[in-house]
């Protein structure tokens, strides 16, 4: 495969996760009205994905390493085309729910299988440049997929952009068939017996560099999750813009992460990851500091929560290519079963999110700043400290 293929289906597989997640965000306030959800109900739509989604990582890694990554992304695409198209046709919050479920377990196979494919394909530095291209593919889908759901909702319904979901699966379905060859060097036979899995388990968690950059890759995530499970309910319901609105403002948010992969590579080339990471640490807490404090002063304009939180994404476009390969770095033979725990803790993130945010009974402003403005704090503490002392891998 050619190195801009690599890329390109790299960008794909990454895709699945914001697609499923923000082509959805402006159908939340939909379900009450059409299909009688409560509000943590709604949210649920999106925990239970990504809960399945980090849940099924821990079963495909080790599948990977065993019988490679192609067919394992074969029967996950196939799955998640099938999944959309369930959830497109939902008479109730059960069934869409359930579908949302299966969609998030297909879904691990293709985002797990991308982190695991740079491993196979480069080394620690060249990966890591790799993944910040790949991330950059996937802010350019990310840029679309609010606007693109908030005028499928208004235009049509509700289900357009879970049928939009399923033609994009279809279409990566159709590339790895015709184009992706099979990427991983010598598969491991043992990889599924319960010694060796154990082994290999207690090998990876009991890394540092894999605590270290999967603490910085998950509580960076977890401040993304906080807005994107917020977002819909503070602009649309509390600010008052119409679907569509709030689709072209969150078009604007993928931009600034996009800044971020690019400024990722130009910071490794001439700090190395550490410094990289350091620098971003200070990004990250400035936006968050600055979101909390338009809120609490009551600021009513959008933007007054926006260009705060285009900051935390510029961090966030550092954090999240140095994260994921630096944890899953140290385990060459073991890639598909790192990037599985790497990809499970940050859904747990999500998961516990959910399920705060359902705890408040609410998700205005105020949850939005307090949620981001925790994580910011936490990715900045890790970029500073564990990431200086462990984040540096030796393996080539």
């Amino acid at each position: 495969m050619s190195p801009a293929l690599v890329v390109v289906i790299i960008s794909l597989l990454l895709g699945l996760q914001p697609l499923a997640t923000d082509l959805f965000l402006p159908v939340l306030p939909d379900l009450h009205a059409e299909l009688g959800a409560s509000m943590a109900q709604a949210q649920l739509t999106l925990s239970a994905l990504l809960l399945a989604f980090g849940c099924s990582q821990l079963v495909w890694g080790p599948l990977s390493d065993r019988f490679g990554r192609r067919p394992i992304l074969l029967w996950g695409m196939s799955t998640y085309f099938l999944a959309a198209l369930a959830s497109a046709m939902a008479t109730s919050i059960e069934f869409l729910l359930a579908t949302r479920a299966v969609q998030g377990v297909a879904m691990g196979a293709g985002v797990m299988c991308a982190r695991a494919i740079v491993r196979d394909l480069h080394g620690v530095a060249e990966g890591t440049r790799v993944m910040s291209k790949g991330q950059t593919g996937l802010g350019i889908l990310a840029c679309l997929c609010p606007m693109l759901g908030g005028l499928l909702t208004d235009w049509l319904s509700w289900r357009a952009p879970l049928m939009a979901l399923a033609a994009f699966g279809a279409l990566t379905l159709a590339l790895l068939i015709a184009r992706f060859k099979e990427s991983i060097r010598q598969k491991n036979p043992y990889a599924l017996q319960s010694v060796e899995l154990f082994k290999t388990w207690r090998a990876i968690l009991g890394h540092p560099t894999f605590w270290a950059c999967s603490l910085l890759s998950a509580a960076s995530f977890g401040g993304l999750f906080t807005f994107l499970a917020t977002s819909s309910f503070v602009f649309i319901q509390g600010l008052g813009l119409t679907r569509t609105q709030y689709g072209l403002l969150m078009f604007t948010m993928p931009l600034s992460y996009i800044v971020g992969t690019i400024m990722c590579r130009i910071l490794l080339a001439r700090l190395g990851m550490r410094r990289s990471v350091a620098v971003a640490g200070i990004v990250t807490l400035l936006g968050g500091t600055l979101l909390g404090v338009s809120v609490w002063a009551e600021a009513s304009n959008s933007w007054a929560i926006m260009l705060p939180f285009h900051l935390f994404m510029v961090g966030h476009g550092i954090h999240q290519p140095c994260g994921q390969i630096g944890a899953i770095a140290p385990f060459p033979n073991a890639a598909g079963t790192a990037s599985a725990l790497n990809g499970f803790l940050m859904m747990v993130v999500a998961f516990a999110i959910g399920g705060w945010l359902g705890l408040q009974g609410l998700a205005g402003a105020e949850q939005l700043a307090q949620g981001i403005l925790f994580w910011s704090l936490l990715t900045a503490l890790t970029a500073w400290t564990l990431i200086q002392a462990h984040g540096q891998t030796r393996h080539p």
